[in-house]
């Protein structure tokens, strides 16, 4: 666990995991461009320890578990701070937050019980995780520039997509999850003729 720990991906990971506190109260006492920069760096470190862990073949068990985690807590974060801070509606908050916890849920009764142990996210997860990243960066990019007109619209634009996509990617979650259990069911035995 200590050399897992050790590894430059999952490093960069606990990296991520610190700056999370910054960047909410950069948000919080009106810094818009130092937690901008701060969102920057933590969204450069995850691309980094993705590629990393490829290019260095460092790819462990635990960097699959602390990766999601950490991009679940700042995403969660920083969506639940603009939200009481009136800076993103509640409702988009609650969608994110619903769909994360099912998800958590679902895949630790699923791994806890040994029904299913391999659930990676599907593409339209990740693209739902993109635009929300997308969207939580325009916001704070509206923080730093806030009569700039063009990124106001830009982000309604996000932020609505973010909500169609986080229903359909918990839509597909429960779908593939539903097709991979039925997929693992013993075949039912008829009566003999």
């Amino acid at each position: 666990m200590i050399r897992q720990l050790r590894s430059m991906p999952n490093l960069l990971t606990l990296l991520r995991l610190f700056f999370i506190p910054f960047i909410i109260i950069a948000i919080v006492d009106h810094r818009a461009l130092l937690a901008l920069g701060l969102f920057i760096v933590a969204g450069v470190s995850d691309a980094l320890d993705g590629l990393l862990a490829r290019l260095l073949h460092q790819r462990t068990k635990l960097g699959e578990y602390l990766d999601p985690i950490a991009d679940k807590l700042l995403l969660s974060s920083l969506f639940l701070v603009f939200s009481l801070t009136h800076r993103v509606a509640w409702r988009i908050t609650v969608l994110v937050f619903s769909r994360d916890i099912l998800m958590l849920v679902i895949g630790a009764v699923l791994y806890m019980t040994n029904t299913v142990r391999d659930m990676r996210p599907s593409l339209l997860g990740k693209l739902a995780t993109a635009v929300q990243v997308g969207a939580l960066g325009l916001v704070l990019l509206a923080d730093v520039s806030p009569e700039a007109q063009g990124i106001l619209a830009v982000k309604r634009f996000a932020l609505r997509a973010t909500v169609v996509l986080t229903v359909l990617s918990g839509m597909h979650y429960m779908f593939l999850i539903a097709q991979r259990l039925r997929s693992q069911a013993p075949p039912r035995t008829g009566a003999a003729a």
